[in-house]
């Protein structure tokens, strides 16, 4: 039978409903569910214990005149049971609800024969009708793309889903408890923004009607947060969803989530501590262990982490010849030619610097690692290194290849930061790539005088993916971006 057939099927069996008096009622109110069953003592499973359930039929099975469920509901799967005797002319409604359906049941909890906890039925109420059939007659949804497409199918289907963005909601939690506790206050910035600055990406655009102006979807939460530092607020973070209208692939959706937290008086130094000890917590009070798999690669997240500079990481990681000067343009073109990489801007000694890195040593930094000392012009919010103007004081987390978190001290000086911004605009349009705008009113806030402050972004798609070891971005989001498909009329 196809799939529209039996959709066919099951608006004739509403329609039987629907004579019979249901009309999509709303006021069963359950008292109990499936974690509830397990966890209930032998002793208090009896008769005088009544109990009402609801979830959704995902199991069927008719043993003469009798009759089992499986209902799915918030915590898993529960058994239910009756028959003929107890449910009388209720009984053959009873066996007419179909997988799918949603059912309330009132009764009280017992003992199968073959030891399952479960819940005798005296009596029940349809409370929605199932009419699109669930995937393979309620099996497990396989297929990738229709997982994502139809999260909620796949949430009934795959147990293990639940599990994933359970885990997600605990680790924001648990994130959120930490700077909490450390003094942070969190609060809110716009989405809506009237130039696109923060970060090198291209932004989604609207139109303001009443304001008659164009409007960007932020692309980073970095200054308005450093706006507020400047206001007096020492110690602020905002979890909230950032937008790039750029590519899609495993580890990039166009709206994704971020946490950025910036401290006065800080350094990025101190932030390493920091964030080595929120996550090695995180880890421990989350998913009760600090040692992990992603991709087939085991990582621990014991602290400390390992430190390195970015060109210390190249000589040791990618085990270049530390005979060979990294500070010297041609030495690099050099190594780049040799390793088949393609430099998009070959006359600026950071750009080629960081191009190196990514293709020789990123996939290779499994456990994590902080990497540091990221070159000046590659980072245009970072504060020149007091010993080597060449870099910055800036770190980036990885673990198992992927870019966990960034952070640096930050610059505030305000002539700084405005040659900074022009020079990263020129160096972008050399390179063929939309630069941020300069967002003038921050530098008038920097102008005003911005304390000596770190700050830090971490990737909490990225980071849920790494703990609860899945290998693309849409399997931690809920409701990835997709393609459109044609939907049903």
């Amino acid at each position: 039978m196809t799939e529209g057939d039996l959709r066919s099927q099951k608006l004739k069996e509403l329609e039987k409903w629907k004579k019979l008096g249901f009309n999509y009622p709303n006021r069963f109110k359950p008292n109990f569910n499936s974690h509830d069953l397990q966890e209930l003592p032998i002793d208090q499973m009896t008769e005088q214990n009544q109990v009402s359930v609801a979830g959704r039929i995902i199991l069927k099975r008719h043993f003469g005149k009798s009759i089992f469920f499986h209902l799915l509901d918030e915590f898993g799967k529960l058994q239910v049971y009756s028959n003929v005797q107890t449910l009388g002319e209720k009984y053959e409604l009873f066996s007419d609800l179909d997988i799918g359906d949603l059912v309330g049941c009132v009764g009280f909890p017992f003992v199968t024969k073959t030891g399952e906890k479960s819940v005798y039925v005296k009596d029940f109420e349809l409370l929605n009708k199932n009419i699109y059939p669930l995937p393979e007659k309620w099996h497990r949804l396989q297929d990738p793309e229709s997982r994502a497409r139809h999260r909620y199918l796949d949430l009934i289907s795959n147990f293990e889903t639940r599990d994933v963005y359970r885990k997600r909601a605990e680790v924001i939690k648990f994130i959120r408890h930490y700077l909490d506790s450390h003094g942070f206050l969190e609060v809110e910035t716009p989405i809506l923004t009237t130039i696109k600055a923060g970060a090198n990406a291209r932004p989604f655009v609207t139109h303001h009607n009443a304001l008659s102006c164009d409007l960007f979807l932020r692309i980073a939460l970095e200054i308005p947060l450093k706006k507020l530092v400047v206001g007096g607020l020492e110690r602020v973070y905002e979890i909230g969803k950032t937008f790039r209208n750029e590519g899609i692939d495993r580890k990039h959706n166009p709206e994704f989530t971020m946490l950025e937290f910036y401290w006065a008086y800080r350094t990025f130094e101190d932030l390493m501590d920091f964030t080595e000890d929120m996550i090695t917590n995180l880890a421990q009070t989350v998913f009760g262990k600090t040692e992990f798999e992603f991709e087939g690669r085991r990582f621990n997240l014991v602290k400390p982490f390992r430190r390195l500079s970015m060109e210390e990481a190249i000589y040791s990681v990618a085990t270049i010849d530390r005979e060979l000067n990294l500070r010297d343009l041609d030495n690099l073109h050099h190594l780049a030619n040799k390793n088949g990489i393609e430099l998009t801007n070959a006359d600026d000694w950071g750009s080629c610097l960081l191009e190196i890195f990514e293709f020789l040593v990123e996939d290779k930094l499994v456990e994590p690692t902080f990497i540091t000392h990221h070159p000046f012009s590659v980072s245009p919010l970072a504060r020149r290194n007091d010993n080597d103007h060449l870099v910055t004081d800036r770190f980036e987390l990885y673990i198992c290849g992927l870019e966990i978190a960034n952070a640096f001290s930050e610059l505030n000086d305000p002539i700084d930061q405005l040659e900074r911004f022009k020079a990263q605009a020129l160096l972008k349009s050399k390179e063929g790539e939309e630069a941020q705008e300069i967002d003038w009113d921050f530098i008038q806030a920097l102008e005003v005088g911005l304390p000596p402050t770190a700050g830090e972004g971490i990737g909490i798609d990225r980071l849920v993916m790494l703990l609860t070891g899945k290998n693309s971005i849409r399997d931690v989001v809920l409701f990835p971006q997709l393609r459109p498909e044609d939907v049903m009329k």
